[in-house]
């Protein structure tokens, strides 16, 4: 389960970092909504599976309560993700 965790955390913080510096940028300053559509349901899919292994691992590693609500809320902040991998997944495999 921790490396498909793993992964899962890569896709979607690659997937946040896309939509947010590359997917808006174009959107607001070339006025091309395109990316944002292409990339906006793949991230928010992700965003959902990554809550919900957040859950899961929780239950399953034991993790505190702080540990908990910084793996899921490291998928609110760019480039968090990589953090909680580094952190705390790397641990678990």
């Amino acid at each position: 389960m921790i490396k498909l965790f793993r992964l899962i955390a890569l896709l979607e913080g690659v997937s946040y970092i896309l939509l947010l510096f590359i997917a808006m940028p174009i959107k607001y300053l070339l006025f091309d909504p395109t990316y944002v559509k292409l990339l906006g349901m793949p991230h928010g899919i992700l965003f959902v599976v990554y809550i919900l292994f957040s859950v899961l691992g929780k239950c399953k590693f034991n993790w505190s309560f702080k540990a908990f609500i910084i793996i899921s809320a490291a998928s609110l902040i760019p480039f968090g993700t990589f953090y909680v991998d580094k952190k705390y997944l790397r641990l678990n495999s």
